[in-house]
């Protein structure tokens, strides 16, 4: 199995609060976030595919890069993650998990999705449904239905904590759809979009509920904090 992180975006929301450095690269105890993520990644047999953008070799420098594959995508600036997705097209070829670069989460979560035997499976948090980022409305079988920042608190199953599994043979499906998206010039699209798209077909979007497990996406600057707070704690 393998894992792609992406890590080109240059993160708005929180840019004002830190450094001009890719919010992947902020500490989290003694080493930066996604230096963490690949050592964690690496101790499971899981190996790390970085896709990278803005300040490119903040990242890079973190790593032997004889050890780690990296993708780079030149126009991080005018499109979203479908596009460093589509730079790291080749990787797409076994089992592997996608997962943003600035993801906190436990090992023990990871591990239970690994563990997931759907072909493909992205990852919800059930308790937070009043406040979060990006929700999931599912239906009885735990499938999505519906998807959106904008969903009314009736609507929601919960909040969608930045990474998925998809299988090795569900992946003809997947790139199938996203070669769809980037001929149609969707260059703005989240990579989950290509996922998204097949809600409601014969393809069923699964979910796995972490809720259980700390975990933190790090959008704004008390994201931070709060793993900063988690990791001093344990």
């Amino acid at each position: 199995m393998k894992c792609i992180l992406l890590a080109a975006g240059k993160g708005t929301r929180i840019s004002k609060s830190i450094e001009n450095v890719p919010k992947c690269t902020l500490k989290v105890g003694n080493e930066p976030l996604i230096v963490r993520t690949v050592n964690m990644l690496n101790s499971l047999n899981i190996n790390a595919v970085l896709c990278v953008g803005y300040r490119k070799n903040v990242i890079t420098d973190l790593f032997d890069l004889n050890k780690i594959k990296v993708y780079y995508n030149p126009f991080y600036e005018v499109t979203n993650s479908i596009a460093s997705l589509w730079f790291a097209l080749k990787e797409l070829d076994d089992d592997v998990i996608i997962m943003n670069g600035d993801v906190f989460i436990e090992k023990d979560a990871l591990l239970e999705l690994i563990d997931d035997k759907n072909e493909v499976v992205m990852t919800i948090d059930k308790s937070r449904i009043n406040e979060g980022d990006y929700f999931f409305g599912l239906d009885d079988n735990d499938c999505i239905v519906r998807y959106g920042k904008d969903l009314t608190v009736p609507e929601r199953s919960g909040e969608y904590i930045g990474l998925a599994k998809i299988s090795k043979s569900f992946l003809p499906i997947f790139n199938n759809k996203l070669a769809n998206m980037i001929e149609e010039q969707k260059y703005n699209c989240w990579w989950e979009d290509v996922l998204y798209q097949l809600t409601g077909t014969s393809n069923n979007i699964h979910t796995i509920n972490l809720s259980n497990y700390f975990w933190r996406e790090i959008d704004y600057i008390d994201d931070y904090e709060k793993i900063l707070e988690y990791v001093e704690n344990k």
